[in-house]
């Protein structure tokens, strides 16, 4: 493929201080929002490792919050140093001030990856890099190092409300979000009506006077004594008639509302009750994301996220009607952002947004399977797509937790206002038997689910497609038609396109007032 500006949605797995360099072309992102993870103590996923089977120096764990200074952390900041730009010193000094450890690593890890991000934007283009405070302050020094101190626009700080668990110090609620441009000598984006905030119900109802056109002002005056007929909500019309030359109308519809701040205080995390939530460590509200898009691009505009994690960048900019970039390490993480994509907007990899990085034939598939079955797992279920499910494997020990019988998951409607139904998906890269089957029929009775989708890397056997015939069908009382209950699909047939069936997978009408409604996004109503 090779360096090129990207006009596709494309989604690619891998590391991606690697896929920068590999395949993205200087100059041809609009935006770029990056939440790199970084010293909250957790640890999200199984360890990685690579075709060659050596751990990922992009991040020894998959997903892990620590980092360490290894032979290839010491190769990479001798090359950043031996540039010998501003970030490369300032970087000697941060090294030499604090020596070699999980900080200072992190720190040439992000400055690599930096480097190539500003490689990458246009010249009127920006940068949103989120954090907390733990290293906000070392990555604001690489960034004015890296975009130069002119080129910083803005601290943004996202606080929020949470439990408070600590008695000994301020709990943190809040993160902040380092806002950067390339060039301030260029035209850069920055929609300042996209993302002002209406105005309060005390501050409308001093526009209560309405003219012929239907629209709201109030009365102000050129030096106008307040004991000049002042109404309770301003100055009366009468005043108008007696002394037009004293006074003008300020009309509603010509504000721009409250002007954006960088004390962002209205958009709440994801509480565990919300809807748009994955179950993700660090997943971030759609609502920021859109903020952020809308204010620094426009429509058609590229977005890339880096670290899309879950993809709330990626489903913001498609929502938004952007064209969207996202790179990720984990199989998890693509595998999430496949049914994210496939549940909100109907889109399906390859078809509606390239796929890059993953495995497409059979025999990388084993190959995939014999590194990590984990991974392989995951990657299967982001075949249908279907949504991760069951215990996730601790990141120490490699040892998953109990699934219950349960990989993955899927929803359908077969009628608009009625409820999801669910399909449990079993993913088996070993040896399989009829037993299998049976025990994923019991497993959909058990979760009163309707379906069970069993996916298989070797060939099913004749025994296992006899007892999925035996089991039987499920009748869609709305469609009058049955599905088998049960349904075998080889990593084979899913690459050549194969797919469950259900209500909903063709007969998708029914579906589209559940979905997202792609739109240019805009101003909240002052009103």
């Amino acid at each position: 493929m090779g360096q090129q500006a990207i006009t596709k949605n494309t989604l690619f797995y891998g590391d991606n201080l690697d896929i920068l360099r590999q395949y993205m072309a200087d100059k041809s992102v609009d935006l770029i929002y990056l939440d790199p993870p970084f010293n909250s103590n957790r640890n999200y996923n199984v360890l990685y490792k690579d075709e060659s089977g050596l751990d990922s120096e992009a991040q020894i764990l998959a997903f892990e919050d620590t980092w360490h200074w290894t032979r290839a952390t010491d190769d990479q900041y001798h090359a950043l140093v031996a540039v010998g730009d501003k970030a490369g010193r300032a970087l000697e000094n941060l090294v030499d001030a604090m020596g070699r450890n999980q900080l200072t690593a992190y720190l040439v890890m992000m400055t690599a990856r930096l480097v190539e991000l500003r490689r990458v934007l246009k010249p009127t283009g920006s940068l949103y890099l989120h954090c907390d405070p733990t290293a906000s302050h070392y990555l604001k020094i690489m960034l004015d190092m890296i975009f130069d101190v002119e080129n910083f626009r803005s601290e943004i700080s996202w606080c929020y409300k949470e439990r408070e668990i600590s008695k000994r110090y301020w709990n943190h609620k809040h993160d902040v979000i380092l806002f950067y441009v390339k060039n301030l000598n260029e035209n850069y984006t920055f929609n300042y009506k996209e993302v002002s905030l209406p105005y309060s119900e005390g501050t409308l109802a001093k526009f209560k006077l309405i003219d012929e056109q239907n629209r709201r002002y109030q009365l102000r005056g050129k030096n106008v004594s307040g004991s000049l007929h002042r109404g309770k909500h301003g100055l009366s019309p009468e005043i108008e008639k007696e002394h037009p030359e004293l006074v003008y109308r300020d009309y509603l519809d010509s504000k721009d509302g409250i002007l954006a701040r960088d004390w962002w205080e209205d958009l709440p995390p994801i509480n565990r009750a919300a809807k748009e939530r994955l179950g993700y460590p660090t997943q971030k509200p759609l609502a920021l994301l859109e903020r952020i898009i809308q204010a620094s691009s426009n429509p058609g505009d590229v977005v890339l996220d880096p670290f899309c994690g879950c993809g709330t960048a990626v489903h913001a900019a498609q929502k938004l009607g952007r064209i969207w970039i996202g790179i990720d390490i984990t199989r998890l993480a693509t595998t999430l952002i496949k049914s994210r994509l496939y549940d909100a907007f109907g889109l399906e990899a390859k078809k509606d947004y390239d796929l890059i990085g993953e495995p497409t034939t059979l025999s990388e598939a084993r190959h995939l399977a014999t590194q990590d079955r984990y991974q392989f797992q995951w990657w299967a279920l982001g075949l249908i797509p279907a949504r991760p499910q069951g215990g996730q494997a601790d990141s120490k020990t490699g040892k998953k937790g109990k699934d219950k019988g349960i990989d993955g998951i899927m929803t359908f409607q077969d009628t608009i206002s009625g409820p999801h139904k669910r399909i449990i998906i079993q993913v088996k890269s070993g040896k399989v038997t009829s037993r299998d089957i049976r025990d994923l029929n019991g497993t959909v009775d058990r979760e009163k689910a309707v379906i069970g989708v069993f996916i298989t890397l070797e060939p099913a056997s004749r025994d296992m497609e006899i007892e999925a015939l035996e089991i039987g069908k499920w009748h869609s009382d709305s469609f009058d038609r049955d599905y088998p209950k049960i349904q075998i699909l080889t990593i084979e047939e899913l690459l050549n396109g194969a797919k469950p069936q259900f209500p909903g997978l063709k007969d998708t009408t029914l579906l589209k007032a559940q979905r997202e409604r792609e739109n240019q996004g805009g101003q909240e109503s002052l009103l």
